[in-house]
């Protein structure tokens, strides 16, 4: 990173929302921005179809389209406010064949089944024409990109005939490596076939550090030479075949596996490993493999210092790889976080939405992380793991919104594939980053106040070439009282409430 002429925290940010509600009054905070010092650029917000989509997706018209909005849509309200968070990329799981097998897959739950897609010329299951359905509907409301990724090997290639391990040993023999590739190509080439999408990402491998020997879900271990085997044998088969996917690899179950020295030998330090280069499990070379390492937010959030420190780390050894970047791939909210939030019990109120927009903000202004994606959009489940919740019923049911859906909003709707992150500071505690278009005509700050008093805001350009104070900006706020109210302030005078997310838009020059 290069440093700044100005001493910068790595916080900071503005404003929000004038005259709509009666607030306490606001302490303060001179907030500064220099568009000179940038970072990563940012390449897409996401979530997942899994396991929910397959149900909803054969849902009533009305139901699914409105779910499928509130994901995807760039459309906006009467009143300004968007319609949907405009998530930029979609993730589909493709299923290891679990579902077909029915109670002889032994996972317990037929919601964490999943269906194989129908490689043989038979009929489609019901539940990936579900899934398929979301991936038309992402598509037509404007998302440009798609990732497939599996959590086992198609079940026909496993050593135990299930989507699960058996004793925590990886659940296919390398002698089944290029099967699995070819299986992996066809994949691609139906879903292609089938919707018109080619997926830009296919990830083969997820979170390979856990034992997934429980039934709880589809899933393998693996060791990074594993790892490394399917990736080269996937390379192979992708060059032959002509395929444009590119390869993630990664996906760790936590980010600390990035690093050396974990608990999980011979699973961690995946950077290294994979891109800098060494003699048996180096894929660098590889120009199917996507120059981007992967992992998951879980188990790194709390306490706080420990968060960022993790974080700060991983970024710096992703540094050391030239053109190598880092995405954030999977989050939902798990264990009790040394006691900051629990992940038992659904929350679609603010307090998980103030939690979850922070551990976006510690990724990406921390770890430079270039994309987010959380884990399943649709939950029928009463767990913190759902932008929307649903009834647990394969044809109909009840369905609702979340403010986790919204918080996220604040960054996927306003922060853009191609932005680049530019430097933010303030001494305040409000978390909060920033963001900028081509030309930095459009400046986009994120911040975060999960504190119990509202902040005023002023704008300062640290740079000293233009005075931004008298500008107008728009804002869009999720809170207690709505979610992404649109807004209007001044960058001198800008107020943000106290439990707040709020996205505030400073136009540089006139369009």
């Amino acid at each position: 990173m290069r440093k700044s002429r100005v001493t910068l925290l790595h916080l900071g940010l503005t404003g929000l929302l004038t005259g709509l509600h009666c607030y306490s009054p606001a302490q303060q905070v001179q907030v500064q921005y220099n568009t000179g010092t940038t970072y990563q650029t940012i390449r897409n917000f996401s979530a997942s179809d899994a396991w929910s989509c397959q149900f909803t997706g054969n849902w009533p018209d009305a139901k699914k389209n409105a779910m499928a909005d509130w994901l995807f849509s760039m459309d906006t309200l009467g009143d300004g406010s968007p319609k949907g968070i405009g998530l930029s990329l979609w993730r589909m799981n493709i299923g290891a064949g679990s579902t077909q097998q029915g109670a002889n897959s032994g996972i317990r739950d037929e919601w964490r089944r999943a269906s194989a897609l129908a490689l043989d010329g038979t009929p489609e299951s019901a539940e990936v024409k579900a899934q398929l359905w979301f991936m038309q509907a992402a598509r037509s409301r404007g998302v440009e990109q798609f990732l497939g990724f599996y959590n086992s090997p198609p079940v026909q290639l496993t050593r135990n005939g299930k989507a699960f391990a058996t004793n925590k040993v990886t659940n296919i023999d390398s002698t089944q490596y290029s099967a699995f590739a070819a299986q992996t190509v066809k994949a691609v080439q139906h879903i292609k076939t089938a919707t018109g999408i080619t997926l830009d990402y296919l990830s083969p491998i997820n979170e390979p550090q856990w034992d997934w020997s429980d039934g709880g879900q589809e899933g393998s271990p693996y060791y990074n030479r594993e790892i490394s085997g399917v990736f080269k044998a996937m390379h192979t088969a992708f060059k032959s075949n002509g395929l444009t996917t590119k390869l993630l690899v990664g996906e760790a179950g936590s980010h600390k596996y990035m690093l050396p020295n974990s608990d999980r030998p011979g699973k961690d330090d995946q950077v290294k490993a994979f891109f800098q280069k060494n003699p048996t499990t180096y894929l660098g070379n590889l120009n199917t493999i996507s120059r981007t390492i992967a992992s998951h937010s879980y188990f790194s959030t709390s306490p706080a210092a420990e968060a960022i420190d993790l974080r700060k780390r991983v970024a710096a050894q992703v540094a050391g790889v030239k053109g190598l970047e880092f995405w954030q791939s999977e989050y939902c909210i798990l264990g009790d976080n040394a006691g900051e939030i629990d992940g038992n019990k659904k929350d679609t109120g603010i307090t998980a939405a103030l939690y979850v927009a922070g551990v976006i903000h510690k990724d990406l202004v921390y770890a430079n992380a270039a994309a987010w994606q959380w884990w399943i959009a649709i939950s029928a489940y009463d767990y913190k793991d759902g932008l929307i919740y649903i009834d647990q019923k394969k044809e109909d049911g009840n369905y609702s919104d979340s403010k986790m859906l919204w918080a996220l909003g604040n960054y996927s709707r306003f922060v853009r594939p191609g932005m680049r992150r530019f430097e933010v500071a303030t001494t305040s505690n409000v978390q909060a980053s920033g963001f900028a278009g081509a030309g930095n005509k459009e400046l986009v700050f994120v911040l975060v106040n999960a504190g119990n008093e509202a902040q005023q805001v002023s704008l300062v350009n640290a740079r000293g070439n233009k005075n931004t104070s008298a500008v107008p900006v728009t804002t869009y706020t999720t809170s207690a009282a709505g979610k992404l109210l649109k807004g209007s302030a001044t960058a001198a005078n800008t107020t943000i409430p106290a439990k707040s997310i709020v996205t505030v838009i400073l136009q540089t020059k006139k369009k």
